[in-house]
């Protein structure tokens, strides 16, 4: 591998974007493409298919035999809030494959106890996400039902393009806080990608249950999101 397609495909790792690259069987030629770049490919179909699946492959393009090596950062879930729901969402969502970390200054909730195993954070949300550092791999819940908690960690998702955004609580609520983001500058546009109630309408009523809809809700997400979603890179 050239050292300069191998200190591209570092760097796309390091700041945990997603890339393909590709190898040209015969020739040992390598090129390296981020999710910008695949439109304009005359791969793009293929490609598109392979980043959104996340595994790597052998393909055929006219007469060449290609592999592509497909980087795609491990999914992560951030909840605000050490609830109930927090407790049982949490191990379901590891066992899912997710990178998990809960997030909630209160620390009679947070408590190792409670959250055996688990990533967490008791601090306040607009001190511990910039070091914690979102992006479209990451999918985030918001489940304390207070805003000084659940506002600026939503704010922060929907400014990082995570592939899901989500918040517990009625529509009559979600509409309260569509206002509160709003008055923090969250366009229109942005808002309407939040996920509220949260969770898939299986008509859950228990912790456990309503876990259940917002991991399936963010499995769905995750399967299916386009393969150029948020990426700048």
């Amino acid at each position: 591998m050239e050292l300069a397609v191998l200190e591209a495909l570092n760097a796309e790792r390091a700041a945990r974007r997603a890339s393909i690259l590709v190898t040209e069987l015969t020739s040992g030629r390598q090129r390296l493409v981020t999710p910008s770049g695949i439109a304009g490919d005359p791969l793009a179909e293929v490609l598109g298919e392979a980043l959104r699946s996340g595994r790597s492959r052998l393909v055929e393009a006219g007469n060449q035999r290609l592999f592509l090596t497909v980087q795609v950062p491990s999914p992560r879930l951030v909840i605000t809030g050490a609830v109930h729901i927090s407790q049982a969402l949490a191990p379901m969502a590891s066992m899912a494959g997710l990178d998990v970390t809960v997030i909630d200054p209160r620390t009679a909730f947070a408590t190792s106890e409670r959250f055996p195993g688990v990533d967490l954070r008791a601090e306040w949300p607009d001190v511990v996400l910039p070091r914690i550092g979102l992006d479209p791999f990451t999918a985030v819940a918001a489940l304390t039902h207070d805003p000084k908690i659940d506002d600026p960690a939503l704010t922060e998702a929907l400014a990082a393009g995570c592939f899901y955004v989500g918040a517990l609580g009625s529509r009559k609520t979600h509409g309260a806080r569509l206002e509160r983001l709003a008055a923090r500058g969250v366009s229109r546009e942005a808002l309407a990608t939040i996920h509220a109630p949260i969770g898939l309408d299986i008509g859950a009523a228990s912790p456990a249950e309503i876990a259940v809809s917002v991991l399936a809700e963010i499995i769905g997400e995750l399967r299916r999101r386009p393969a150029m979603r948020g990426q700048a890179a």
